[in-house]
């Protein structure tokens, strides 16, 4: 069972990327969150999709830029993120729990700057 996170890269400030999380070896059955982690910073909940993707909770920090959506036929989550500040600048994981277990995956690199 594994999540792999893609998408990130170079972006400039007030540009957009959008995020993928797949999931393989089993089903997104239940809640799926992104969380993020900026150079010396400690972990940092960004945004929780439920489980029918009919509702979506974002940090205060993002509210407004960015939207969490989910496809359960294609088994993938997704963040998309709209004007993008360097302080936006982190590793973001997704995270979730299959019976039990916590499942999170290595990461995408989102790096904003001009």
């Amino acid at each position: 069972m594994q999540v792999v996170e893609s998408g990130g890269g170079l972006v400039q400030p007030g540009g957009s990327v959008r995020l993928s999380c797949a999931a393989s070896g089993f089903f997104f059955g239940s809640y799926v969150n992104w969380v993020r982690q900026a150079p010396g910073k400690e972990l940092e909940w960004v945004s929780t999709v439920s489980d029918d993707g009919s509702n979506g909770d974002y940090a205060d920090s993002v509210k407004g830029r960015f939207t969490i959506s989910r496809d359960n036929a294609e088994n993938t989550v997704y963040l998309q993120m709209n004007g993008l500040k360097s302080e936006d600048t982190a590793l973001y994981y997704c995270v979730t729990y299959y019976r039990g277990i916590k499942i999170q995956g290595q990461g995408t690199q989102v790096t904003v700057s001009s």
